[in-house]
């Protein structure tokens, strides 16, 4: 015979699961949150899509290389004999001939299986970001996790010119990001994302918007490195002004670009060139014409809602909260399949967009490298090359 549970028993299942509920509650909260953000407020609501940022589909017109053999290739550089250098998530360096072959030129770090398909094998891997060849040919690269080397584009021979550990000023590098190497002096400028944050962990850095990344100086005939700015977001891609008098700084966490003066009665300061842009910038390279080229990460749309980093920053709560509950791979749900390239003037001035509203062709770019009428488009995880044959702007 059946037996109804009473009305006593029936409070008790619910107090029961309200206890519960507190207590899971309770622990979340107690659980420490990997990252120890500040409010910040971004300067307004993105810019419009209108004017030189209106939509179009020039993107769409290039096409894929290599689909399923580079995974990632974040950065690029080239030599007169018309090669192309890069370097790909799993840690190696590859060199592209003029004919599209593809040859293997060395292992930042252990050539694992696992390589490029877990990021927590990274710093054992290695992640190649900024590549340059420098006024000997050889190849100088930011590798994330090993530090700055000097490698031999046709033997693959490594040389150690600054490690990690090594730092600057006392501070350790936890995330090399950008390079540039100055033509007439042979300095390379170097970034340094975070102090804290290593790049498998880029999504918390970005949420926690701190301000721990430095633009860094190396001089290869002494080897003494040195700070030129400090206490920056998380500082991204670099690219001296063809006359080298400055260089301009991607602080990518924030969208906003930045210009170091080298030269003149500025020399040594720093000045915002863009700021409340319409995405979050990567590399930045000058373009054959002498203007710079932007790679968008990351678009920052106005929608019915603001972008959802703009929702979150200016409250620390919410993002430790964040921090603590939702997987990292889980982010990569919000954002969109978009690719974006802003062209600028020499002030900062916006003077052509290239679109694909659809990432019909690619998505997330991180570098813009025109070499021999080409125009490669880098990522940093997409397993292709895009290439757009010819400019138009």
């Amino acid at each position: 015979m059946a037996v109804n549970a009473g009305p006593g028993v029936e409070l008790l299942g619910r107090r029961s699961f309200l206890v519960l509920l507190l207590a899971v509650a309770l622990g979340v909260y107690l659980l420490p949150s990997p990252i120890d953000p500040k409010p910040h407020v971004l300067k307004g609501p993105p810019p419009a899509l209108q004017g030189p940022l209106a939509v179009n589909t020039r993107l769409q017109k290039g096409r894929r290389l290599f689909a399923g053999k580079l995974h990632g290739p974040e950065s690029f550089t080239a030599d007169d004999e018309g090669n192309v250098y890069t370097g790909t998530v799993d840690g190696k360096l590859w060199r592209l001939g003029p004919d599209d072959s593809l040859t293997f030129i060395t292992q930042m770090g252990q050539n694992l299986p696992e390589c490029g398909f877990s990021s927590d094998y990274e710093p054992a891997c290695g992640r190649p970001h900024g590549v340059r060849l420098d006024r000997r040919g050889q190849l100088i690269v930011a590798d994330s996790y090993f530090g700055l080397h000097s490698i031999d584009p046709k033997t693959g021979e490594k040389t150690l010119l600054l490690a990690n550990s090594q730092g600057a000023d006392g501070v350790p590098f936890a995330f090399l990001n950008g390079l540039e190497i100055s033509s007439q002096t042979g300095i390379i400028y170097f970034t340094d994302s975070s102090s804290r944050w290593g790049r498998r962990h880029v999504k918390l850095e970005v949420i926690e918007l701190n301000r721990l990344g430095r633009l860094l100086s190396y001089d290869p005939r002494t080897g003494s490195v040195t700070t030129l700015l400090d206490s920056l977001y998380m500082p991204n891609g670099i690219a001296l002004s063809p006359d080298e008098s400055f260089l301009l700084l991607a602080e990518t966490s924030i969208g906003r670009i930045l210009r170091y003066w080298l030269k003149g009665a500025k020399a040594g300061t720093k000045e915002i060139l863009m700021d409340n842009m319409i995405g979050y910038p990567d590399n930045i390279r000058c373009s054959d014409h002498k203007t710079f080229l932007v790679g968008i990460t990351t678009p920052r749309f106005r929608k019915f809602l603001p972008p959802f980093l703009d929702l979150i920053a200016p409250y620390p709560g919410v993002k430790r909260f964040l921090a603590k509950v939702i997987p990292l791979s889980w982010y990569n749900l919000l954002l969109p399949r978009y690719a974006l390239v802003l062209e600028l003037g020499a002030d900062g001035e916006v003077v052509g967009t290239l679109h694909d509203p659809e990432g019909r062709l690619t998505w997330a770019i991180s570098d813009v490298f025109q070499h021999r009428g080409r125009t490669y488009l880098g990522s940093t995880d997409l397993p292709f090359l895009a290439i757009l044959e010819g400019w138009e702007s």
